[in-house]
């Protein structure tokens, strides 16, 4: 939709308000209710944000090591402008016009907004002939709890919806049918379409997928469906948490992502039916690209404390960088079923990812193997990768995975100097916050928000 457009429509609804969102580093989406007068006017010509919105923490802990926003800024007002073709209305909220909406007009802070760098992205990739199309499906585990509740345990202790290891269950979907349909029927209206959604393994743990569309639509989906979730549980009596693992003893949340090129006559450019296993060349390129950069880019698919606490073998997650065919012990997997749903499941983004850096960086790094003519010389893991000693591991920790970023020159040709060294910044602060005993202090801070 055109601006005109979005205003003419904005009248004939008659309503007094609209909701908009934008995210900051950490995929947190944070905005405002403004009246219709307000957004008609901001339409036109953006609506002022505190840019403390890139200067602070998940806990509102402003940085004191930023470059872009800090005291001393003096915190002074960006200009974000909203995406008409954004446009939805909030279902489960009285139907209020919702927008989402970023920096890429702001000269102080479009370098570092997430939204605008996927933008940046997936023009470089349409430029060079490549329309990516991605999706997104997460885990998360759903508590009989409020804010207030949780707070009095102290963090410690949420009571899942349901007990006991039971993926796939019809049962506890049946028990949880009203939950479960109004997260199906909701997210539609929403905008948000899901595939599938079913029991994962673990303690009142479902799983979700969404319909693939174009990057972008799909980032802002997957950035949407959190915060959907959450607000729609809430309605429940319920907590729904996306941290990457609460507990030791059980899985983690995923937040993977499945991605493919296709050309602007609706081919699959993954695909070659003469090749082996039907992979195309460019679609082997990708692979090794991703596989290459993934050490120097860890961050931003793994972007807090807990999140290296989900690696560990066994649990159906990723520990090193490998790929393989309907192999779900690696990194990657190749989904190689028909020429239509040809694509790479990247496996390593947890659910706290920030959606817009995830698939910034998967295909940023996919197609620097396309660029630079990488081979894919790593054969394909057949059975468990688990067990093969020789594979390079992934970090064990947000330290270590910021440094080695910090120590390459990889992430600045894929995101621009600005972006990287903010980011960076960011991830150095994160690592220093902790706090011990970690575990509660890691569940004070992620548990909910995240």
């Amino acid at each position: 939709m055109t601006k005109e457009e979005v205003i003419e429509l904005i009248q004939e609804l008659d309503v007094k308000s609209v909701k908009f969102g934008v995210t900051d580093i950490d995929g947190v989406l944070r905005g405002k209710i403004i009246s219709t007068r307000k957004f008609i006017k901001a339409i036109k010509e953006g609506i002022g944000f505190c840019n403390v919105i890139f200067g602070w923490d998940v806990n509102d802990q402003c940085y004191d090591n930023s470059k872009v926003s800090g005291w001393h800024t003096g915190y002074p007002d960006s200009f974000a402008s909203f995406d008409p073709d954004s446009f939805r209305r909030v279902p489960w909220d009285d139907n209020v016009p919702f927008f989402l909406a970023d920096f890429e007009e702001s000269p102080e802070l479009m370098n570092v907004c997430p939204r605008t760098l996927l933008k940046k992205v997936r023009e470089q990739s349409i430029s060079m002939g490549f329309y990516p199309r991605f999706s997104s499906e997460f885990e998360w585990f759903n508590f009989a709890e409020t804010p207030n509740t949780f707070k009095d345990k102290r963090y410690r202790n949420p009571t899942p919806i349901s007990p006991g290891m039971f993926g796939y269950s019809l049962l506890r979907a049946s028990q949880f049918s009203g939950y479960v349909n109004e997260l199906f029927d909701d997210l539609y209206k929403f905008g948000i379409p899901l595939e599938g959604i079913h029991t994962e393994t673990g303690d009142g743990v479902y799983e979700a997928a969404i319909t693939f569309d174009d990057i972008l639509i799909s980032a802002d989906r997957a950035t949407l469906f959190k915060t959907s979730v959450k607000e729609i549980a809430s309605k429940q009596e319920f907590m729904a948490s996306f941290m990457a693992k609460w507990n030791s003893e059980l899985p983690g949340c995923s937040g993977h992502i499945h991605q493919s090129l296709w050309d602007d006559s609706e081919k699959n450019l993954f695909y070659d039916e003469g090749n082996n296993h039907k992979m195309s060349t460019i679609m082997e390129h990708f692979i090794a690209g991703q596989l290459h950069c993934l050490p120097h880019i860890l961050p931003m698919f793994a972007p807090t404390t807990n999140s290296y606490k989900r690696y560990v073998e066994g649990s159906w997650s990723p520990t090193s960088i490998s790929w393989g065919l309907e192999n779900r012990t690696t990194a990657l997997r190749v989904i190689y079923n028909s020429k239509d749903s040809m694509r790479v499941e990247h496996r390593v983004p947890g659910a706290d990812a920030n959606p817009y850096l995830s698939m910034a960086a998967g295909l940023a790094s996919g197609l620097f193997g396309i660029n630079h003519g990488l081979t894919l010389e790593m054969p394909p893991t057949f059975g468990n990768q688990y067990e093969n000693k020789n594979a390079e591991p992934l970090p064990d920790t947000l330290e270590e995975a910021t440094a080695a970023m910090k120590n390459s020159d990889i992430p600045n040709e894929l995101f621009g100097e600005e972006f990287v060294d903010h980011f960076i910044r960011t991830r150095e602060w994160e690592w220093n916050q902790r706090e011990e005993p970690e575990e509660e202090w890691e569940m004070k801070r992620y548990f909910e928000i995240i």
